[in-house]
């Protein structure tokens, strides 16, 4: 299902992103389990291939010696294949956890979902279990007769196939630990997070808010959630059309991408005369743990903001990480400066208006920006004067309407500095806007 956004981009067509692929990028089991279906076919082609190479070669000189010369080499590399790379599976995980583990304690536990999502560590794990399979049952196609003239198979396709999964692991493996070892480092996390971040606006910036939805009725039928309480990952948008066009409704989503929903909680208010069933609704919104990029505009700013207020605590006091956040901050509002903000309207395929979904404001992604770090930075100097190049340079290019926002913010930064820094020429150093913080 489609919408047309309205305004200026009225012809540009957005289709939603499927939440089902979002939610397979955020599993760990898919690509696994899909290099075993692989694997498994792959066995049972070169079994019969080596059954028929064995039935040739009886054909043409009555007996398979030549291929016996290939046989216990074969078997010696498969075996030697199925033992050794359930190690290689276990070093490849191991690696893994003291990722994970490092990326909790350095940056955030928001990032994590940077390793779990990396299309890498998949492939490489896939391919390390998909030849330890592999080899595995090219075991059980063995046969053990020792007489040429009796021999049905011959491990040769199996063996060659097996060494040809070995070498593709041992790339992707190469790799992978070059990307751990990249995501280890905080500016590619944080280049990463922005990234993604990036790509979420630009699918904001398509949509086009609409500052004046349809208003919502008096008499309009509100649903509760019934289910577990989470947190609201996002919605399935096509879903949520096609309902509204079938009952002829407006679908007005309550809380925002990212909140918090527990059990009794309003979620959809229905204006129509005739309310689809509840459970309908429901199906369609995802309420889960933890938050993801996929719909949600404000999350990016939220793992930027974590990763510099973590890098500012007095255990780690690295300010030169949270300058590199500030960096990525200010790029992302910088986007958003010239962008209309209201509710979301998704429309169906005859324009009318579906779903209305709301969205932060232009003050909250401010207030999110800008508040966590001036109050955990206002004693580090070389943050202070990011902060206030940041604002100034922002100032600089936001139209007359968005300015005070900004403006209360440099007041609020001159404020918190004053309070922390009372020597004068120091307060003044403090306040100096500087994009690289201190040189």
């Amino acid at each position: 299902m489609t919408d047309r956004p309205a305004g200026p981009r009225a012809q540009v067509r957005y289709r939603p992103l499927s939440p089902l692929r979002e939610h397979l990028r955020e599993s760990f089991w898919f690509a696994p389990l899909l290099a075993c279906v692989a694997a498994l076919l792959l066995a049972g082609l070169t079994a019969e291939l080596d059954e028929a190479a064995v039935s040739q070669s009886v054909a043409e000189s009555g007996s398979a010696d030549e291929l016996m010369r290939f046989n216990s080499a074969a078997k010696s590399v498969v075996s030697t294949v199925s033992s050794a790379m359930l190690t290689f599976i276990g070093v490849v995980f191991s690696i893994s956890l003291v990722a994970l583990q490092m990326g909790a304690s350095q940056f955030s536990p928001r990032v994590l979902r940077l390793y779990v999502r990396s299309r890498l560590t998949k492939a490489t794990f896939s391919a390390c279990l998909a030849t330890f399979l592999f080899a595995l049952l090219v075991q059980f196609s063995y046969d053990d007769s020792t007489d040429p003239t009796q021999v049905t198979s011959v491990p040769v396709f199996s063996g060659v196939v097996a060494v040809l999964l070995v070498l593709l692991s041992m790339g992707l493996f190469v790799l992978y630990v070059q990307a751990t070892m990249r995501l280890l480092r905080v500016p590619h996390v944080i280049d990463r997070v922005a990234r993604e971040s990036v790509d979420v606006l630009l699918q904001y910036r398509l949509m086009r808010p609409e500052p004046a939805p349809p208003a919502l009725p008096d008499d309009a039928f509100t649903l509760l959630h019934e289910g577990r309480s989470g947190v609201l990952r996002d919605v399935n948008i096509g879903r949520l059309l096609r309902v509204a066009r079938k009952h002829g409704a407006v679908l007005h989503l309550v809380p925002r991408i990212g909140d918090f929903i527990a059990p009794g909680t309003p979620v959809v208010r229905v204006a129509c005369a005739r309310p689809p069933r509840p459970h309908r609704i429901a199906r369609a919104l995802n309420v889960g743990v933890d938050r993801t990029m996929h719909q949600d505009l404000s999350f990016g700013f939220r793992q930027l903001v974590d990763i510099a207020i973590r890098a500012l605590s007095p255990a780690v006091n690295d300010p030169t990480t949270a300058v590199q956040s500030i960096d990525r901050i200010h790029q992302l509002l910088a986007m958003l400066v010239h962008e209309s903000f209201g509710d979301l309207c998704f429309r169906d395929r005859q324009g009318a208006v579906r779903l209305v979904e709301p969205v932060p404001d232009w003050q909250c992604m401010v207030d999110l920006a800008f508040t966590e770090v001036r109050l955990c930075g206002a004693g580090h100097p070389q943050v202070t004067r990011r902060l206030a190049a940041a604002l100034d340079d922002l100032l600089r290019i936001t139209p007359p309407d968005r300015r005070p926002e900004l403006l209360e913010q440099r007041a609020l930064l001159d404020r918190a500095v004053a309070e922390q820094l009372t020597d004068p020429e120091v307060r003044a150093f403090a306040l100096r806007p500087d994009r690289q913080g201190i040189g």
